[in-house]
């Protein structure tokens, strides 16, 4: 069935705009007329590539949350789901508020570093990035003592503590990034190269201010980080938000941020130690904090606004069950326009995540549009804050808009592949809920394979929105593109992966480029995750996680009072 064109007729246009203009907190900027583009219901390479060129468009100016680019973004997304048919999936609203704290810190920031009679100075964005989350205009630290703290992990199942017989109130905690196991390779400390959730900065950051520390600061590696120090500095520098702190209730850091790998081969090399032999003795079970001797000062001044962003929820409700929901989510947010930095300053951020946005969308219209409606209710959920630390996906998990308990399983789309078909699929976090037992048949009809991904310590599970429904028990899959390409194997979806990784992740050069992305993988997938929501929609099972997560005890739970919970 042919959809409507993108852009309404004068007359609907008025209607629209006068509705817009009661939905938004503020007047929105209209974009310049766009031709218009005539869209099938059939998930197709040509209406996927135009709404990556408007999403990814400079006019969008990189998806800020908080900025023009917003409101350009989320009005566009909410168009797309009017024009599709879907429903306002919040009450009455496409919008779902989002608080959010906006701290921008001064670049001209330096952390002192003294040391008996000697003191060093450490520059912002050069060795060092800092922040704070503690929404506090200005932030004094004065002569912190600076503690080692090895990964800086307290895991009780593991039998391990690097904080351990010590009081941490005021000190300042210096600690790699990843996991114990990962720089030795050794598969019998945690999940070896596989990152756990311990490997990840915003779990470090959190654990840090748990036991009491003032400030917290990750050795930058370019290997355990799975990324170099450009998109460290691009990605704290400007404006950084949160929630407010009412909204996940968890102490905070005064100041936590990362020193990059020559300040930290330094600031140890002054203390008498070998950054090497550091990372080996950080990876020995029983692991001592060591005293770095030196006290750190910072003078820490910031620009906080207390703002608002939107997660944008579209709706079909379900023909028998509409009380149950399935849930496809992508990330709208990227990194903005970097105003002063020379040269193109727009990060426009088309594969990610426009290409999940517009995923979400393709999937919306085929499943609007098929034969049998879904006997239970699709939401399509758009969420902000991603680039922040998952935080419009963690306000929807703490809002949501049916019960947790309710919802069969989630299917989350972040940064499709754009390099052609592939004989296999990439499945982040493989291994973890039976979501996957209906995707790999549908998988074998297109004579593809499911794996994990090869890059398992680069922690991408715990780097996207599907995240905070895993952590509350919902069942999530998170499945992309492939490694072994039609075309040239799996040595071209390596080069394809690390050519994106180096040159255009998180930097300006991740642009809509049709000459030379090919979309007819990126369909495929899509075939197939639409597929598994289809299949989910249409029928009355609960799939839960396998044996074994650390997520299915939260499912389990949450099941046995499924019986009692009122729909909303």
């Amino acid at each position: 069935m042919p959809r409507k064109l993108l852009l309404c007729l004068a007359a609907s246009a008025a209607l629209v705009a006068c509705k817009r203009d009661a939905e938004a907190p503020t007047a929105a900027p209209v974009p310049a007329p766009a031709p218009a583009h005539a869209f099938a219901s059939a998930i197709n390479a040509a209406d996927f590539g135009e709404l990556v060129k408007n999403l990814a468009s400079d006019e969008f100016e990189g998806r800020a949350p908080g900025s023009k680019g917003e409101e350009l973004t989320v009005n566009y997304i909410r168009d797309q789901m009017q024009r599709i048919g879907l429903q306002p999936g919040n009450g009455d609203s496409w919008f779902q508020d989002v608080p959010m704290t906006e701290t921008t810190a001064d670049p001209n920031t330096v952390l002192k570093i003294q040391r008996g009679d000697a003191s060093q100075e450490l520059k912002f964005g050069t060795d060092m990035v800092i922040g704070t989350r503690s929404g506090q205009p200005e932030i004094k630290i004065d002569a912190s003592d600076l503690v080692f703290v090895g990964y800086g992990v307290d895991a009780p199942e593991q039998n391990w503590n690097d904080y351990a017989g010590q009081d941490w109130k005021g000190k300042t905690v210096v600690m790699f990034v990843n996991d114990p196991g990962f720089h030795v390779d050794d598969a019998k400390l945690f999940d070896g190269k596989r990152m756990t959730y311990y490997g990840r900065w915003t779990y470090k950051f959190e654990e840090a201010a748990r036991k009491g520390a003032a400030a917290a600061l990750i050795v930058h590696d370019t290997a355990g980080a799975s990324y170099g120090w450009d998109v460290v500095k691009n990605s704290w520098g400007g404006a950084q938000y949160d929630l407010p702190a009412a909204e996940d209730k968890e102490p905070r850091l005064q100041a936590q941020g990362w020193l990059s790998a020559e300040a930290a081969g330094k600031l140890f090399a002054d203390a008498g130690l070998n950054l090497d032999k550091a990372y080996r003795d950080a990876n020995k079970r029983g692991f001592k904090p060591v005293p770095l001797q030196a006290k750190l000062s910072l003078d820490l001044k910031s620009t906080i606004a207390e703002k608002k962003s939107r997660n944008v929820v579209g709706v079909l409700p379900g023909t028998k069950r509409a009380d149950e929901a399935v849930v496809y989510m992508a990330h709208w947010d990227h990194l903005g326009k970097h105003e002063g930095e020379e040269g193109d300053n727009i990060y426009n951020g088309a594969v990610d995540n426009a290409t999940g946005v517009a995923g979400i969308l393709e999937v919306a219209d085929a499943m609007a549009h098929q034969p049998t409606p879904p006997e239970r209710s699709v939401v399509f959920l758009a969420v902000t804050l991603e680039e922040s630390g998952l935080l419009g996906s963690q306000y929807y998990v703490n809002h949501p808009t049916f019960p947790l308990n309710k919802i069969a399983g989630v299917i989350n789309i972040d940064a499709m592949s754009v390099n052609g078909r592939a004989r296999d699929m990439t499945v982040t976090g493989f291994g973890s809920s039976e979501l996957e037992d209906i995707l790999k048949p549908l998988a074998a009809k297109q004579n593809r394979t499911l794996h994990a991904e090869s890059s398992v310590q680069s922690g991408f599970y715990f780097r996207s929105d599907h995240f905070n429904f895993a952590k509350a028990g919902v069942p999530a899959l998170y499945a992309d593109g492939g490694e072994d390409l039609l075309d040239g194997g799996i040595e071209a979806g390596k080069r394809a992966a690390e050519a994106y990784g180096k040159d255009r992740y998180h930097g300006p050069k991740d642009e809509y480029d049709p000459a030379t992305w090919k979309l007819d993988g990126t369909v495929e997938d899509l075939e197939l995750l639409y597929g598994v929501g289809s299949q989910l929609a249409a029928g009355s099972t609960w799939p839960n996680w396998y044996e074994g997560n650390p997520f299915k005890a939260n499912r389990d739970t949450m099941m046995k009072d499924q019986a009692t919970t009122p729909a909303k």
